[in-house]
């Protein structure tokens, strides 16, 4: 009877990038074998926190920092000169503008503490790729919604703010998509609408 021979699977596992990257070339399986050849529960915390430094990205340095942070304050300087062509109204009659207004202050304060946080240290930060583009998606869209409200309302745009920051840059499910959207948009009509009788522009 020929003998038999078990392989550990810890022993035929790859246990490097190397060797993940000549057997395939799937990122995602790479990274999933990754994970399953060095399980980071038997890591201690000294390991764990010097994988945990290999794997950040490269930092983005005091000049993008700088840069960045004069990118968001233009759109936060730009998001309040808009709001305040809806009309902001009062705190107990607050009017279109009002809520888009306090979102541009905002940016604009975190910007200009990110201008001096960020151009003395700027190691937090990490270098523009591929993925900062989700961030300028979402706040142009934001924009666009500011943009749409006084002419067809807030609940079209709104839905489709919600569509496109869940399905698009959250990669959420269509149903998800479909059935947090609406109620989000439901939910903002009760309180702003219903309840509090605001005058932000709607069609219902």
């Amino acid at each position: 009877m020929p003998a038999t021979t078990s392989e550990n699977p810890e022993q035929s596992s790859p246990t490097s990038f190397r060797e993940l990257s000549a057997s395939t070339t799937d990122p995602v399986a790479i990274e999933t074998d990754l994970e399953d050849a060095a399980p980071r529960d038997d890591l201690t915390p000294e390991q764990l926190a010097a994988l945990w430094a290999e794997e950040e990205p490269p930092a983005a340095g005091p000049w993008a920092n700088l840069g960045a942070s004069l990118v968001v304050l233009a759109f936060g300087v730009a998001g309040i000169f808009l709001s305040q062509g809806l009309g902001v109204g009062s705190p107990t009659r607050p009017g279109a503008g009002m809520w888009p207004l306090l979102v541009s202050v905002i940016i604009v304060a975190l910007s200009l503490v990110q201008l001096i946080i960020g151009r003395r240290g700027g190691h937090d930060g990490e270098k523009f790729n591929r993925y900062s583009l989700i961030t300028l998606i979402g706040f142009i869209t934001l924009l666009g919604m500011v943009w749409l409200m006084p002419i067809i309302g807030f609940e079209i745009p709104a839905l489709l703010l919600c569509v496109i920051w869940m399905k698009f840059l959250g990669g959420e499910s269509w149903r998800s998509t479909a059935i947090y959207s609406a109620l989000i948009v439901v939910a903002f009509y009760l309180i702003f609408i219903t309840a509090l009788g605001t005058s932000i522009p709607h069609l219902f």
